[in-house]
């Protein structure tokens, strides 16, 4: 089995859809994915999401399961460095890297701060319902790895977003959704690859092929949107802090 992860197109956050860059970077990415064999397609039920899977949909003649679980991340915490509420995965380096536990795939989510976000919580609704749509294409969830009951080629494609995309990965690959969520940048509209590996007959495993691919976008020329980093050096003023 073949899981693409789509990161939705550059985002206008404000009305919940794409940018002029963000529609032509998803018409792009249509070019990669509507000429693949694709079993299943599964969308968001956010605007960002079902825009950027519009076009791979309408060229393939096809529609998406729309997936509760695979909107944005959505729990806050209350960060160390500044009032009010925040995502759960943009913590500035100095303060998230001083804590053990973030670097445990069991422990990540016990800090006080992700427990009285109830963290833990979503990131369990996510993963379950991640491995019930995987126990509905052969592959069910056994300890570390999954069962092949129906071992299958089947490719699905999950229209997503950043940070739920770390986590499905995270599940997955074993490791803190922590590292990824801060150490990895998917650029809008990339396409990032995991395939079972089946070494034993009937245990399978996945394996990433690529993180953040943005090769349909460099293939037409265009450069991949800068939304998904920060300014590479504190200095430079026009990207963001």
């Amino acid at each position: 089995m073949k899981l693409l992860i789509v990161r939705h197109a550059d985002p206008d956050y404000t009305i919940d859809s794409l940018t002029p860059t963000g529609w032509k970077e998803a018409r792009l990415l249509a070019d990669r994915l509507a000429v693949l064999d694709v079993q299943a397609f599964y969308v968001s039920p956010l605007g960002r999401a079902k825009d950027t899977a519009s076009f791979t949909l309408e060229r393939q003649g096809r529609t998406a399961t729309e997936c509760d679980w695979l909107k944005e991340f959505p729990t806050k915490i209350f960060r160390p460095d500044r009032e009010g509420e925040a995502i759960t995965w943009d913590w500035l380096p100095a303060d998230w890297t001083k804590i053990p536990q973030f670097y445990d795939k069991d422990r990540w989510h016990t800090p006080e701060v992700m427990v009285r976000g109830h963290v833990g919580e979503e990131y369990a609704y996510v993963t379950s319902h991640l491995d019930q749509l995987l126990a509905s294409h052969g592959y069910e969830r056994e300890a570390g790895y999954y069962r092949a009951v129906r071992p299958n080629h089947d490719t699905l494609v999950l229209f997503c977003h950043f940070g739920v995309g770390c986590v499905i990965i995270s599940h997955l690959l074993g490791v803190s959704p922590m590292i990824l969520w801060h150490g990895a940048c998917a650029a809008p509209s990339s396409v990032t690859t995991l395939v079972t590996e089946e070494r034993r007959e009937g245990i399978a495993a996945f394996r990433m092929l690529s993180f953040g691919d943005t090769s349909h976008l460099y293939v037409a020329g265009e450069e991949p949107s800068f939304a998904a980093r920060f300014c590479e050096t504190y200095g430079d003023t026009e990207q963001r802090h």
